[in-house]
């Protein structure tokens, strides 16, 4: 090994990083001495992330494929350490019913986003005021608002190449666009909130991330200090999970290689992306096995701890908001920049006077912190969703981030008809149409499972 000034890739990662601790710590003294900043109730960390975005557009060289990653492995360790906490009463009460109805609600959402698509970019190739415009990119928005800019640049990639030049900018463009609607509406709309006394407004002056808590142990935890430090162990535990979260990911995408290689990559890239759910439902599983060994005796002490799982997943979210906001690059969008801002921000409102509507009549009892939460996954990424609740919600104490994470597992199943409407919409000006009318079908199809769910319940 070259410990020399010449190994440049030795220090890599300690520069890239130290970085972005220095931005973090920046950000916070900015909040904390700048009143307006102060007041607005803006995040640490999405002050951060705008403040390496600016940077990154006046020239600064950050590698942002490191970005990236910090994104995607942020938000898998963040749930992984949310989900192995002990649940509180709030959490308690929150079964698969809800979770079900959340993975109703974000379909739902898509299908909202893909009709106001369709209609702006069918509108505006019949209306001749973009005569040339591709009638099925209008899909692009919940690609980009909905599921962000990895399945905005799988899908615009597809759209290229039948036929929508730059559509792979177009949809990268738009997740862009979401994630900036997330962090600024977002703020925004707490900022009401909180003015008008419906949310409580936190002390500004704590850094993004951190919470008060009432007890630091719990009774029969493991001791604070004994033979390996406390907090090593909970760090142990989300590796350890996250680990088996890969091998688990891994065997299963290799034996859909190996024995149905007709599913494709659509498929693997799919349990890939959606490592966070995989991650938080080994977590659950754990949590679970360890109550049931405490209860049968065999394990004598609780080994999580909910205050340093807590500090862990406020770290890891913090670093990857940072990471997420400054990774965004809006590309080159010429003779798209009609259809660009038209869909940004039809989507934004209409996903967002959906969403209002929606769950008021699902989340009873956390309304705001599960609008919020959804508001900002729908828009940006789940990263945006947790970043908005953690503002009136640090603690966590309702079931509004974790409904994020039980209701995309939900989601997936009930999306797949979104997969056949993205195929569909490429192959023909009339599939453009039958995609269309089967949008407000299947949004129907969601409504009624969701109200359905209410009243069986009752």
């Amino acid at each position: 090994m070259d410990y020399s000034n010449v190994n440049i890739a030795l220090w890599d990662i300690i520069i890239q990083m130290g970085t972005i601790a220095i931005i973090l710590l920046l950000s916070n003294m900015l909040r904390r001495n700048i009143k307006i900043i102060r007041n607005s109730l803006m995040p640490t960390a999405v002050l951060g992330g705008f403040v390496l975005f600016i940077a990154r557009a006046l020239g600064y060289n950050f590698n942002v494929e490191f970005l990236e990653i910090l994104v995607y492995h942020g938000i898998a360790l963040g749930f992984i350490a949310m989900s192995l906490r002990i649940p509180e009463k709030s959490e308690a009460g929150e079964g698969a019913v809800t979770s079900a109805k959340s993975g109703a609600i974000i379909i739902g959402s898509y299908l909202i986003q893909a009709i106001v698509g369709l209609t702006i970019t069918i509108g505006l190739a019949y209306s001749r005021i973009v005569p040339e415009m591709f009638k099925a990119a209008g899909i692009l928005l919940p690609m980009g608002f909905g599921q962000g800019p990895g399945q905005a640049n799988n899908i615009g990639s597809m759209y290229e190449t039948n036929g929508f030049a730059k559509g792979r900018n177009f949809g990268l463009s738009l997740a862009a666009a979401g994630y900036l609607v997330a962090c600024i509406l977002g703020v925004i709309v707490i900022n009401y909130l909180a003015k008008k006394g419906k949310v409580k407004k936190y002390d500004h002056d704590v850094v993004s991330g951190s919470v008060t808590v009432d007890a630091f142990q719990d009774e029969n935890e493991i001791p604070v200090e004994e033979s390996v430090d406390k907090f090593s162990i909970q760090m142990a535990l989300v590796l350890i999970i996250y680990l088996a979260t890969f091998l688990l990911t891994w065997g299963i995408t290799h034996l859909l290689s190996t024995y149905l290689p007709g599913v494709g990559e659509t498929v693997n890239t799919l349990f890939w992306g959606f490592n966070f759910i995989i991650g938080s439902a080994l977590a659950i599983l754990t949590r679970v096995f360890f109550k049931k060994l405490r209860t049968t005796r065999i394990m004598k002490r609780q080994y999580q701890n909910n205050y340093l799982l807590n500090r862990i997943s406020g770290f890891f979210f913090d670093i990857m908001i940072i990471a997420g906001i400054g990774s965004i690059d809006i590309l080159d969008l010429k003779g798209l920049w009609l259809p660009f801002v038209l869909m940004a921000l039809a989507g934004a409102a209409a996903t967002w006077f959906y969403l209002r509507w929606i769950c008021k009549r699902v989340y009873k009892g956390y309304y705001y912190e599960g609008l919020l939460a959804m508001y900002g996954m729908m828009t940006g990424t789940i990263s945006s969703g947790v970043m908005l609740v953690r503002e009136i919600d640090p603690g966590f104490k309702t079931p509004a981030a974790n409904q994020l994470v039980t209701g995309s597992s939900f989601a997936i199943i009930l999306g797949v008809p979104m997969l056949v409407l993205i195929s569909l919409a490429i192959l023909s000006t009339t599939m453009v149409f039958v995609t269309y009318g089967l949008c407000f079908v299947y949004f129907a199809i969601m409504m009624l499972f969701i109200f359905k769910l209410k009243q069986r319940k009752k």
